[in-house]
């Protein structure tokens, strides 16, 4: 039989579970928490962070910590210029019109954020 997994992926948290003998077990991250903050950072070496260690680091690194990315998804540029007001990040206008993140002069879809 196929395994099934569910995500939610929250505003704020985000957790995942695996269906086992018909009951859902949540996944713990890997602090052993059962929620993961929704929070997703570019070092300035380039590496990702993702969860508590994104959380950490943004105070130190606003700009490039992306965080409520929820409120970008599926969403036209010209439709978001509230939620751009309270985010440190850079939100961009896509090639195809969408919302999108700018890292290092690199756009990211919200979906790729996501991910």
């Amino acid at each position: 039989m196929a395994k099934v997994i569910g995500i939610d992926l929250g505003t704020t948290n985000s957790a995942m579970a695996v269906l086992e003998g018909g009951e859902p077990t949540v996944i713990p991250n890997s602090e052993g928490g059962r929620t993961t903050p929704s929070v997703v950072a570019f070092s300035k070496s380039g590496e990702r962070l993702v969860g508590s260690v994104a959380r950490r680091q943004a105070v130190t690194n606003p700009e490039n910590t992306v965080f409520s990315i929820k409120r970008f998804m599926g969403r036209k540029y010209g439709d978001v210029s509230e939620e751009m007001k309270i985010v440190p990040y850079k939100v961009a206008k896509a090639s195809n019109g969408n919302a999108a993140v700018e890292i290092g002069g690199k756009m990211y879809s919200p979906p790729e954020i996501s991910a």
